[in-house]
Formats: structure tokens, C-alpha cells, sequence
């Protein structure tokens, strides 16, 4: 059986995302900058993308900016308020666990002057209030926050800590790439300034995005050229990309129930079966958490190991480590919710989504346990840790 449970990292194209981007693949390919008939179609079909988008995440179709995904607009967004608001002050405040995209431009902008806070958080992968409220200074231009946490699935309190921004006059951006299109997202209700989105992870095309930026608001633009999206982000158009990425968040917004409870059923049949495994750990929030996002670790099991055992017999997954130069890095997530480095080495991340089946989350618990259970009876050390009296760091 194949079973594809990386949804985290991308989602299959939607077929409505296909239909829809079709026409401006094939017959309906002008630039929507020119004025011609051809180009004029295109423009239309941005506008009406536009108006949708804005109508499915409760914001204006003004303050819809197409950008080439998640990793743009975050950079946009923190680098343009580093330098907007650069005569108030240069501190931003963030988590440790944010994504990449944000983790490293925050370092960057160290680099040219900033000071960066970052929040630590509990050992569900939340921030508390009362850490960002006591972080926030005069100088603080900017609070980023991911609504979302991509490797373990927990959920920040966005909606709050936006409030607390404003109160101290500081802006608040979320990243909300793993949230969109998964649970509800209100633009105008949660008054965030800045709110950064992906395409590919709710069944969109990969290379687009945007940045839901508050009208009013004015940023430096990241990129320079012909003046598109108002002058604000220059570079052709990516019209096939956008309307497929409408499309698709369109249709996960209206179908967000049904979808909802779909994987929130089979991720408590794969967790409740994974769980069962000796020495398994649960990771995240076990409430305020994405639907169908299953986090594991597990004691003295490699999770780089583990993903390639899944893939031979036929799972799609991920670990939390990265190998780069030839070492392999434990999770920052996993780190900054206090696990050792030795056990934050074994993680294994299962993201669903709506089409995956009871039938498939059957089939990666019993293929989870088996790799495990592999991956043990082949370390020389495991007989002897897995008789060691003393208690595992979850149950503290």
C-alpha cells in the first residue's frame, strides 16, 4: 500500500486547483501588465482571484499581495518593518520555534542591527502571554508569531498576542502557512498587520503565495522592477498559480467541517495506535493543534532512519532532523520544548490530510511499529536501555 502522510510539507495538487489553472497554462497565457485582449483576460482573472481570496480569509481584496509563496512574504514582511519603522525602534519579538523562513530573517536582520527576542515556550509548544507581554519594550516595532507549528501542529494564541502588540504599539504578523486552509482564519477578527500564506499546503501549486497586509499599511517592497501588485512586489504575474491557489483555498475554507473532523478521526486512530509502541512520545499540544498532524519521538530510534523505513514499505513521512554537511541536527522545536537532544533525535512527523483513509491510518500504525520495532532489534545498545529502571523524561 502507498500511503502519502506528508502533508505538512506539501499537499497533492487539488483537482479543482487544476481545473482552474488549466486555461491560463494553455489558451489564456497573456501578461496581465499588457493591454491586449489576451492580457486583459489575465487581469480579470487576478481580480476576480483577488476578491475570492479576500472574501475566504475576512480581509479586503486590497490587502491581498501575490508573492511566490511563504518564504517571500515572511521575509517581506519582517524586513520591511525592520526598515518602515526603523526611526522607533529595532527590536522584534518572535518564539524559537518558528519556521525557517522567519527563524533565519530574523537573524539576518541581527546581522544589520536588530535585536530579537525570542520567546521561549512550554513543553507543548506554546508561548505564554504573560513572556511576550514582559519581552515588550517602547523600541518593539514588530511581534511574529506562526499560527501554526509546522512539525508538531500546536497552535499559538495569535488573536491575543496580536492585542498585546497593539497595546504596546507594535505590529503583529503571523506566519500562517500550516494553518490556512486547516482551521478558521479571520483576518479582520484576529487584527493582525501582517499575515503570510502558502498555496501547497492546502492543495494549491507550489512557487505562490501572499501576504494579507493591513490596508494602510505600507512596507518597502522586498523586490524591485516594473511596479506590479500596486507597486508593492515586482515580477510578472504568476496568473495560473494564483487562480489555482484560490481555487483550492476556497474550497478547503468551505469544506473546513467535513475535512476537520475527517482527520482530527483518523489522527486519534494513529495516534491512539502509535501510542501503543513502548518508549513512544506524543509531541505538541494534545488539544490546540492542526487536524491530522501526528508528531512522535521515539527512544533510542534515529528519525532519519525511521523515514527511509517507511518509505520501503511504501509511506510518505518525515523526521524532524535535518542532515546537512553530514551531521544530523535534532528538531529546534523539539529542543525548545525541553526534550534531550539524545531523544529529540528520534522524531517522526505524520501529517494527513482529507484524503487519506481509516484504511491508511491503519496501515501506518502497523507499519510504524514494525519499523520501530526493526530499528531496535538492530541497536546494539537497545536490549540494555530498554531495561534501564530509570524514568522516561515524559513521564515527569
Amino acid at each position: 500500500m502507498f500511503v502519502y502522510a506528508d502533508h505538512a510539507a506539501t499537499a497533492p495538487l487539488s483537482p479543482a486547483a487544476r481545473a482552474a489553472m488549466e486555461p491560463f497554462l494553455s489558451q489564456n497565457y497573456g501578461n496581465a501588465s499588457s493591454v491586449y485582449a489576451l492580457a486583459r483576460e489575465a487581469a480579470r482573472a487576478l481580480l476576480k482571484a483577488r476578491q475570492e481570496m479576500a472574501a475566504a480569509l475576512g480581509c479586503l481584496p486590497e490587502e491581498v499581495y501575490f508573492t511566490s509563496g511563504g518564504t517571500e512574504a515572511d521575509n517581506w514582511a519582517l524586513k520591511g518593518v525592520f526598515e518602515a519603522k526603523a526611526p522607533k525602534g529595532k527590536h522584534i519579538v518572535s518564539s524559537a520555534i518558528e519556521h525557517h523562513a522567519v527563524l533565519h530573517t530574523l537573524k539576518y536582520l541581527e546581522k544589520h542591527g536588530a535585536e530579537v527576542t525570542f520567546l521561549p515556550v512550554n513543553e507543548d509548544g506554546v508561548i505564554a502571554l504573560s513572556d511576550l507581554e514582559k519581552a515588550l519594550r517602547p523600541d518593539t516595532i514588530a511581534v511574529s508569531l506562526m499560527a501554526a507549528n509546522n512539525e508538531v501542529g500546536s497552535l499559538q494564541p495569535i488573536a491575543e498576542a496580536a492585542r498585546l502588540a497593539h497595546a504596546h504599539g507594535a505590529l503583529f504578523h503571523t506566519d500562517a502557512v500550516q494553518a490556512v486552509g486547516h482551521i478558521p482564519l479571520d483576518f479582520a477578527a484576529l487584527d493582525a498587520d501582517m499575515l503570510s500564506l502558502s498555496a501547497h499546503n492546502c492543495g494549491g501549486p507550489t512557487g505562490v503565495g501572499a501576504l494579507i497586509m493591513r490596508k494602510g499599511l505600507r512596507l518597502p517592497p522586498l523586490l524591485h522592477g516594473g511596479g506590479h501588485e500596486r507597486g508593492q512586489r515586482s515580477g510578472t504575474e504568476n496568473v495560473a498559480g494564483v487562480v489555482g491557489m484560490t481555487a483550492a483555498l476556497c474550497e478547503a475554507v468551505a469544506a473546513l467541517d467535513a475535512r476537520e473532523k475527517h482527520m482530527k478521526a483518523l489522527q486519534n486512530k494513529v495516534v491512539s495506535g502509535v501510542m501503543q509502541i513502548p518508549y513512544s512520545y506524543f509531541s505538541g499540544h494534545k488539544t490546540a493543534r492542526l487536524p491530522g498532524l501526528c508528531s512522535f519521538v521515539f527512544e533510542s530510534v534515529e528519525g532519519e532512519s525511521l523515514v527511509l523505513g517507511l518509505d520501503n514499505a511504501g509511506v510518505c513521512a518525515s523526521s524532524g532532523s535535518a542532515c546537512s554537511s553530514g551531521s544530523l541536527d535534532p528538531s529546534h522545536v523539539l529542543l525548545a520544548m525541553g526534550m534531550p537532544h539524545e531523544v529529540a533525535h528520534g522524531s517522526l512527523r505524520l501529517s494527513l490530510g482529507h484524503e487519506n483513509t481509516a484504511e491508511e491510518a491503519e496501515y501506518l500504525v502497523k507499519t510504524v511499529a514494525e519499523v520501530v520495532a526493526a530499528r531496535w532489534a538492530m541497536s546494539p545498545l537497545w536490549d540494555e536501555q530498554a531495561q534501564k529502571p530509570t524514568m522516561r523524561f515524559w513521564d515527569k
